[in-house]
């Protein structure tokens, strides 16, 4: 493996501190939907709003970024774009390259994703070639690509009484491997991951990025890391996840898994969008042989080798699971 080959390389303008989310938060709200790895999938996007429809009281929507990724159809990345930025965003790797294909520290990125050693290097070559294909749309439709130039790396919001940190990657990268599941099996990780939690001054750091969620427990904190928004994350689902934090139950039959903190409730909700219709736009978009077929078609189809048991990773007496 080659760290510096594109895909795999951080540049130094994804790279922040994580005492620089130590701000104080500039919303407030009693429901937090955080929704990363929407991936251009339209039906899981269409899904999600309505779902949030559904909440009542002070609440807020984030789509924490590479809410673009297979939508090449111009119809799709357009409509995808739109009422992603009718809610409040952050821009993952995939928005920051196709933002700026021509990095600012001269690196070159390719898909921006930073994949670790784990990740084979057949998937970081499609990865790329997505993402230039993707540029392409993008740079077709008139200021799609200055709109998410525009779009933060991070945002701060304040859940009762839980300081959350909303990033793509993790404390200290915008494509930051940290927060996930793989990563944090080790606890030289979990340790890293907790002191981060006490530089940024938060109770909560709320993730995506990684494409497998993780619900980690960090002594007095959590990580929350809902996988992937349009895709499934379970083996034989056809579900994307979100990450709900919220001072009262979720009212619904697609809460998976979750915890209770105090008053807080921190859950993952299934995504339970049209599998059907989007295999269609999928294989559309991306045909038999095509790059993003050899990668995800099976994910997309059956899942992927993961159990909900796997997510859910207690490790404080104080947090226990709420109520089935």
């Amino acid at each position: 493996m080659n760290a510096e080959q594109p895909g795999r390389s951080c540049p130094l303008h994804y790279r922040y501190r994580a005492s620089d989310l130590a701000a104080p938060a500039g919303e407030r709200c009693e429901v937090l939907y955080v929704v990363g790895g929407l991936y251009g999938n339209v039906q899981a996007l269409q899904r999600v709003i309505a779902l949030f429809g559904r909440e009542r009281g002070d609440k807020r929507l984030v789509f924490n970024g590479d809410f673009h990724w297979f939508d090449v159809d111009a119809r799709a990345f357009a409509e995808v774009q739109r009422d992603v930025l009718a809610f409040e965003a952050t821009r993952g790797n995939v928005e920051t390259e196709l933002a700026a294909p021509d990095a600012p520290d001269g690196a070159d990125a390719g898909c921006g994703c930073a994949y670790p050693d784990w990740v084979g290097d057949g998937v970081v070559e499609r990865s790329n070639r997505i993402l230039e294909r993707l540029r392409d749309t993008a740079r077709a439709l008139p200021g799609a690509c200055r709109a998410l130039q525009a779009l933060p790396m991070w945002r701060r919001v304040d859940v009762g009484d839980a300081r959350v940190a909303i990033v793509h990657g993790d404390a200290q990268s915008l494509s930051g491997w940290g927060f996930a599941q793989e990563a944090l099996r080790d606890a030289r990780a979990r340790a890293e991951a907790a002191r981060w939690l006490a530089q940024a001054q938060v109770d909560v750091f709320a993730s995506s990025h990684t494409c497998l969620p993780v619900f980690q427990a960090l002594g007095d904190g959590w990580l929350l890391n809902n996988g992937a928004a349009g895709m499934p994350n379970f083996a034989g689902a056809r579900e994307g996840l979100l990450t709900r934090i919220a001072t009262r139950p979720f009212d619904g039959p697609q809460r998976r898994f979750g915890v209770r903190r105090g008053a807080l409730r921190f859950d993952a909700i299934a995504i339970d969008y049209d599998h059907a219709a989007w295999q269609r736009s999928f294989l559309a978009a991306w045909p038999l042989g095509s790059d993003a077929h050899l990668s995800y078609a099976a994910r997309i189809a059956d899942g992927p080798d993961y159990d909900p048991a796997d997510a859910l990773r207690l490790n404080a007496a104080r947090n226990e699971p709420t109520e089935a």
